[in-house]
């Protein structure tokens, strides 16, 4: 056997043992990301589900009133629930069409030495801490929603002045928020669209704007839709700059109403909490969790379903 025979099999056996290793180092990884994702859901479920049972399902979920204190406490969550659909809704339904259309001026209709200015603008936007946003929602939003508040409810005797500290600051600040998430993954899933095509459809006749359209878009419809999603998660999960900026009252999610969501409910709560008042606010984390993965449920089908489309 020569000495160059042994050298291709000590080769490929030390290749193969590389490749073993890598194989298990991924499988532990992945096994990882499972294990945390049920521990997280394990402890919410156990740390959340008793008060379900002292308060009741119905009185917890469905009550109005929200009064931890005193010998009469009431912990209805239904308004915190509604704010953080409500607040959450619009805010998607600004900044997400805002966030799409940044991508596509980035990714189809931008000069580069535009894109290359305006894109480092976006990264920007993300690495800024949220608590600078809520400053800037209380120096900004707020003195100018209050003015608003002013101009609308003059002489009524029945409207609780807030300020500006209302539901409208917190969904525009919410808004921007996720607008780098939008616009980064959009954009990435835009240029991620094969070159031919693009050239097919212009070849056919159609102009850019079509192309962009009935094209680009449908083509990079999976990518935008995680990005709308994440987007959604951002939104839903955020607690400091809202907290800051929409009054953090139990009311009714009116757009000039001081109002909380459900994690500001947890955040402004949760360092003198003690007993069942605690415990209800493991409850309401538990309602955040479930709102999550009900989002990524949603995720998975829209994109199984877009999938089975394109199959076709």
């Amino acid at each position: 056997m020569s000495s160059e025979t042994i050298s291709i099999r000590s080769h490929h056996g030390s290749k193969s043992a590389v490749e073993k290793a890598a194989q298990v180092i991924f499988t532990a990884c992945g096994f990882f990301a499972v294990l945390a994702v049920a521990s997280i859901a394990l402890y919410m479920v156990v740390s959340g589900t008793p008060a379900l049972f002292k308060v009741g399902i119905l009185e917890i979920l469905f009550g109005s009133v929200w009064r931890p204190d005193g010998a009469e406490a009431s912990f209805g969550i239904l308004y915190v629930i509604l704010t953080s659909i409500v607040g959450t809704s619009m805010a998607i339904l600004i900044g997400v069409p805002i966030g799409v259309m940044t991508a596509v001026f980035l990714a189809e209709v931008a000069p580069p030495r535009l894109a290359g200015f305006v894109r480092p603008a976006v990264e920007l936007l993300a690495g800024i801490p949220s608590v600078i946003y809520g400053l800037l929602g209380i120096l900004i939003l707020n003195p100018l929603m209050y003015k608003l508040e002013l101009i609308i409810f003059k002489g009524s005797q029945t409207h609780q002045f807030t300020g500006g500290a209302n539901l409208i600051s917190a969904v525009l600040v919410l808004a921007l928020m996720i607008l780098p998430t939008v616009i980064n993954i959009s954009e990435s899933a835009l240029r991620a669209v094969p070159v031919q095509l693009r050239s097919a459809s212009l070849a056919l006749g159609a102009t850019k704007i079509q192309t962009i359209f009935h094209v680009a878009l449908p083509a990079a419809r999976s990518g935008i839709i995680t990005a709308i999603v994440l987007g959604t998660g951002r939104a839903i999960g955020e607690a400091m700059a809202i907290s800051l900026v929409s009054g953090s009252s139990v009311n009714l999610p009116l757009p000039f109403n001081s109002v909380r969501f459900l994690t500001t409910a947890i955040v402004s709560e949760m360092g003198y909490a003690a007993g069942l008042h605690r415990e209800v606010l493991f409850t309401i984390g538990l309602v955040l969790f479930a709102f999550i993965m009900i989002i990524n449920a949603s995720l998975t089908g829209l994109l199984k379903k877009g999938g089975n489309r394109n199959d076709r």
